[in-house]
């Protein structure tokens, strides 16, 4: 696995003139954070329409399963990260198949035997594996602790807590129990049809930039605002948790 250290960018190239550009990106994307954050929640018309069939509904939960992936921007900032250094199809088929079977587990488990947690604290945690990832790819494991976590293991491990965020949303809309594990594999179908959408986009604008001169001199930024953006998640999941609890 790639990352900024690796290729001789140590943290200290970071030239200090990008900072005010980073904090002021940040602050500009502030106001829609929050919108984001829920950005792939239930709709009420996705939910009355949930709780008024039942039975096998294959394509409207293929449909479903789809239409969250490519609104849950958590998930595709962490598989951002995660294909952001990967340049052979191999590698990036390796990585998104352990991401896809740690969450298409837990999600199917979750919903099917009702296994219920906080949506705030999974979607936190989610947070901060986009966080985790951006610090990965700017080598700061190695410079702070002198070696490199199993990349391929913490993309499963991740992939389990993506799953159970997709529990929750699912859990929401109150599915019916005639044909749920038929219409639980449809969405999760729908999820993965989803995902290599949003990520046959993500890596065309990656390999794009990449061809261009300005890669590695705005990579190490991007992840800084990918990392930022993830503690922003985590604070506003946080916050929903602890006020919610205390409501």
């Amino acid at each position: 696995m790639h990352n900024l250290l690796r290729e001789g960018l140590p943290f200290k190239q970071f030239a200090l003139w990008r900072l005010p550009l980073v904090i002021l990106l940040v602050l500009a994307i502030l106001p829609l954070m929050e919108q984001v954050a829920w950005a792939h929640a239930v709709t009420e018309g996705d939910k009355g329409y949930i709780q008024e069939i039942s039975g096998v509904k294959f394509i409207p939960f293929m449909y479903l399963g789809a239409k969250h992936m490519i609104t849950g921007y958590d998930h595709l900032l962490f598989l951002a990260g995660v294909i952001f250094f990967l340049y052979r199809m191999k590698h990036i088929g390796i990585y998104v198949t352990l991401f896809a079977i740690g969450h298409s587990t837990t999600m199917i488990l979750g919903v099917y035997y009702n296994i219920t947690m906080s949506s705030y604290i999974i979607d936190a945690i989610i947070g901060l594996s986009v966080v985790y990832k951006a610090l990965d790819n700017m080598g700061a494991y190695q410079r702070w602790f002198g070696f490199q976590p199993n990349t391929k293991a913490a993309t499963l491990i991740f992939g389990l807590f993506h799953g159970f965020g997709l529990a929750t949303k699912v859990q929401d809309y109150e599915i019916a129990q005639d044909g749920l594990l038929t219409n639980l594999i449809a969405f999760n179908i729908g999820v993965e049809v989803g995902q290599l959408l949003a990520l046959a986009a993500i890596l065309i604008s990656i390999t794009y930039w990449r061809r261009s001169g300005s890669f590695w001199k705005h990579a190490y930024t991007a992840n800084v605002v990918m990392m930022t953006a993830g503690f922003i998640l985590v604070g506003m999941h946080l916050t929903g948790f602890f006020a919610a609890t205390n409501s």
